[in-house]
């Protein structure tokens, strides 16, 4: 069984046509970005625009799992809720990756092989390229100011769907070159909803994985301030205290 979607916006186009069905994204060769033992992402060029395709041949990191074979029947496939994700972003408002196409293939019930294709954002670079780079815009107060007041009202708005993207990490934030940047939120196979304590744990991982670089990035100050936006007070509390100690300490004996 396929199942393979167009968006409309490039069907009628050359990217339609390169990207029509599963068979020809699986064929396409370009520049390899990414790779490991459950998928591949490749750079494709396409009528004067690049496009990143991401193909799927296994479906969880769980070793033990995929060795007996289960993991093709157990829980939803990563490429369907990386499409899922992102479409959901885009109807939060938050700035992502424009889907071209996805979809997957099953044989006997069991997840075989998927992909998703996503137009390459122009003029971007992910936040820990910055860092690494000693971006000279880190230390421009208004643009810093501008950019996390973004990524934190990008993930209240994740944290207040009762959704946690489990990898929010500066690399998966790009932010482009414009004198007003935008802050685009991409890459997340694993992010899910929850409920209760449970939300409230990965709530804490969402921010500790930022906080991990802006720890070596940013000063006090300027993270307290960022905590302050994605709280929507002026002012720490009692509770917030906590779970910035709880921020601050998740890694402590995880690296």
């Amino acid at each position: 069984m396929r199942k393979w979607w167009i968006n409309p916006q490039y069907a009628s186009s050359e990217a339609g046509e390169r990207f029509g069905d599963i068979d020809h994204v699986f064929a396409l060769d370009g520049e390899t970005m990414a790779q490991d033992s459950l998928s591949r992402v490749l750079r494709v060029g396409v009528g004067g625009k690049r496009y990143y395709v991401k193909r799927y041949t296994g479906n969880g990191k769980n070793l033990r799992r995929r060795w007996f074979g289960l993991r093709r029947w157990l829980g939803p496939p990563r490429v369907r809720a990386e499409w899922r994700n992102l479409l959901a972003f885009r109807a939060w408002g938050i700035p992502t990756a424009t889907l071209v196409a996805y979809g997957l293939e099953r044989r006997f019930g069991g997840f075989l092989r998927g992909a998703l294709v996503t137009e390459e954002i122009p003029d971007t670079m992910d936040l820990a390229y910055l860092a690494q780079s000693n971006d000279p815009r880190l230390a421009d107060r208004a643009w810093l100011t501008q950019v996390s007041r973004q990524i934190a009202r990008l993930t209240r708005t994740l944290h207040d769907a009762g959704f946690a993207h489990n990898d929010l990490k500066w690399r998966n934030l790009l932010v482009d070159g414009g004198p007003s940047p935008t802050v685009y939120l991409i890459d997340c196979p694993s992010g899910n909803y929850y409920r209760g304590t449970i939300l409230e744990y990965r709530i804490v991982k969402d921010l500790a994985c930022l906080d991990k670089l802006a720890s070596k990035t940013l000063s006090r100050s300027q993270r307290l301030r960022f905590y302050l936006a994605y709280t929507r007070n002026s002012r720490l509390d009692n509770g917030d205290r906590q779970r910035i100690a709880k921020i601050v300490g998740f890694f402590d004996g995880r690296d």
